[in-house]
């Protein structure tokens, strides 16, 4: 009982990372429709970023863990938001109202862009930041087999929950919600009301860039590194598990996407390890097979 407990206390971060991410892919697909991996290039690319200026700061200005980290940080969301904003607005506004597959194209071809830049910027180097916050908190102080997490697990985890329901508060009470949802429902519509969809597209898309920017940070602070690939396998995997959920819905494909997160730490415990991205997959593959509803796309 004690080892189950534990597993659904481990499920928890990755949850809320996967629900974090699936809601701001949402927010940029709901305005697009198109299917996009660019969206897990930002979020690998920003954690690498995180990870290569944290290094710089300690290693050649001699600055304390604290102020290194903050740098890093810093200079992650900055070039997060800006490698974003640039892949919007030149590379997938011009193609996210035609077809589909050239939107997957041009997306993968960012993909390999942010990829190659993280690692000729870090010289082919993995590079890892040291353990902080690293203090364990006991939820089930029991001899045998205590059920606990550490600190940083505990903050991402706060952390990534307030950014999704601060979005959603947003995206519901606010006028840029209201601009976004008309434009995510009808763009033509909207565009008659005084709407530039052009602009709400532009916004949406870098909005989503900086919470995967945030998310890279937080997941860079928690592993400790950031590998060169992880940008292809997010930019896959959040593209499946944000529709379970539904694309256009970030809070839904937020809860999705926790649903995900426990499955595949679940079968992390109880499964063989090398088949457990088979599995989820596979699962997320049957599912939306079995959902799916034949509708226009515009």
């Amino acid at each position: 009982m004690a080892y189950f407990l534990q597993q659904i206390a481990n499920a928890v971060p990755v949850a809320a990372l996967y629900a974090a991410l699936a809601f701001g892919y949402a927010i940029a697909f709901a305005v697009t429709r198109r299917a996009d991996l660019t969206y897990g290039a930002l979020f690998a690319f920003a954690g690498q970023m995180f990870v290569l200026f944290a290094d710089f700061g300690w290693d050649r200005l001699w600055l304390v863990l604290p102020a290194a980290l903050g740098v890093g940080a810093a200079a992650a969301l900055t070039f997060g938001l800006g490698a974003g904003l640039v892949a919007g607005r030149y590379v997938m506004r011009p193609l996210a109202f035609s077809s589909a597959n050239a939107v997957v194209v041009a997306s993968l071809g960012s993909l390999l862009v942010l990829m190659e830049t993280a690692r000729l910027a870090s010289n082919t180097r993995s590079l890892w930041l040291p353990p902080f916050l690293n203090q364990v908190i006991v939820f089930w102080p029991s001899p045998e087999f205590p059920v606990a997490l550490t600190a940083v697990q505990l903050i991402n985890t706060a952390l990534m929950v307030a950014l999704v329901a601060g979005g959603h508060w947003l995206l519901t009470h606010s006028y840029a919600g209201r601009y976004w949802r008309a434009v995510s429902e009808d763009r033509e519509a909207a565009a008659l009301c005084g709407i530039d969809p052009a602009t709400v597209y532009i916004v949406a898309y870098g909005t989503a860039s900086l919470i995967a920017a945030f998310c890279g940070i937080l997941a860079a602070s928690y592993y400790g590194n950031m590998d060169f690939g992880t940008g292809l396998t997010f930019g896959v995997k959040v593209l499946f598990i944000a529709a379970i959920g539904g694309q256009t819905a970030p809070l839904f494909a937020a809860l999705g996407a926790a649903g995900v997160g426990l499955l595949e730490t679940l079968w992390s415990a109880y499964g063989p390890i090398l088949w457990r991205d088979f599995a989820i997959f596979g699962f997320l593959v049957i599912v939306l097979v079995v959902t799916r509803r034949e509708k226009v796309i515009p």
